[in-house]
């Protein structure tokens, strides 16, 4: 079987609405005068991942349901412009939409639009079927319509990747995703003990490799049964936004397992690509090739080495 797709990304399409604030939280007032004003910008979760995987040479394809609305008409010709392969499923409630509130030290609140979805919202089997056919690999947002999505993809003999973001360890929701994945992220924001989260999804589960992120505190790798600390790396100039760091990091770290790499170095690229989105605005979509990639781990493994 023809395997053309290195990455098959599903879900996670939409439009974010980025406000920058004077502070986080936001004290209570009647109004703001808001610089550098507000910016409306396809991406969340998928796309970025999609964005990340395809400025590192893989073939990317990225499926999710879309409305036919000036939202998704945004999602589309952001994939048009970074040529990543679509296939839009028809979402009549509309494409998803959030608004991002970014504080000047760059952490996020989000607010997300929970009426563009319905309960039986579903990727028709068939489509995802065939996709998932001709790719090497999946990573699956976590989104309602993906977790349908799970068992076909086992059927079809790919390996899957999810990002739980901030779980807690506890939601139920998120479980179906973390014990079907080969390599599962997840946020370590929300976490009591993240030693205990990481090793109860590989006892759960069938994940061969869990990292929690743990932003400016680097990272927490299990891979082959050892609890690794990965160092973050100091970003290549300011920080001005975490927005889709996470994404940057899964991406990163996919780039290096699908190309044989160990963990380590997974995560190192990972921890590379992470902190290079966190220089990037809100209102920006961009993300690292392979060859800044490569250059930027050499640095941070001569520096840690030091």
């Amino acid at each position: 079987m023809s395997r053309d797709t290195d990455v098959l990304v599903l879900g996670g399409a939409g439009v974010d609405t980025i406000v920058y604030v004077p502070e986080l939280p936001l004290p209570y007032a009647d109004s703001y005068m808001i610089e550098p004003g507000i910016r409306t910008r396809a991406g969340q979760t998928g796309d970025f991942v999609a964005l990340g995987l395809s400025a590192l040479g893989l073939r990317t394809h990225h499926v999710d349901m879309l409305g036919d609305d000036p939202e998704g008409d945004l999602v589309r010709a952001l994939h048009r412009e970074k040529g990543i392969a679509l296939t839009a499923v028809p979402q009549p409630a509309g494409t998803k939409r959030a608004v991002n509130l970014v504080s000047p030290d760059g952490r996020r609140l989000s607010l997300y639009d929970t009426s563009r979805a319905h309960a039986d919202d579903r990727l028709p089997e068939p489509v995802v079927r065939k996709l998932a056919e001709s790719s090497r690999h999946a990573h699956v947002s976590i989104t309602h319509p993906c977790a349908f999505a799970l068992p076909v993809l086992r059927e079809a003999g790919v390996t899957l990747s999810t990002d739980l973001h901030n779980w807690d360890g506890e939601n139920a929701y998120h479980e179906p995703f973390a014990f079907a994945a080969d390599v599962v992220f997840l946020s370590a924001a929300a976490l009591t003990d993240p030693e205990r989260t990481v090793r109860g999804i590989v006892e759960r589960g069938r994940a061969e490799v869990v990292v929690a992120t743990a932003g400016a505190d680097g990272a927490f790798l299990l891979a082959d049964g050892a609890l690794t600390h990965i160092p973050a790396v100091t970003p290549p100039a300011p920080v001005v936004d975490s927005n889709s760091a996470g994404d940057a990091f899964a991406a990163a770290f996919l780039f290096g397992w699908l190309n044989g790499e160990p963990p380590g170095r997974c995560a190192q690229y990972g921890a590379v690509a992470g902190a290079y989105a966190c220089t990037v605005p809100s209102t920006e979509t961009a993300a690292l090739s392979r060859d800044e990639l490569l250059t930027g781990a050499a640095a941070a493994e001569a520096t840690t080495s030091k």
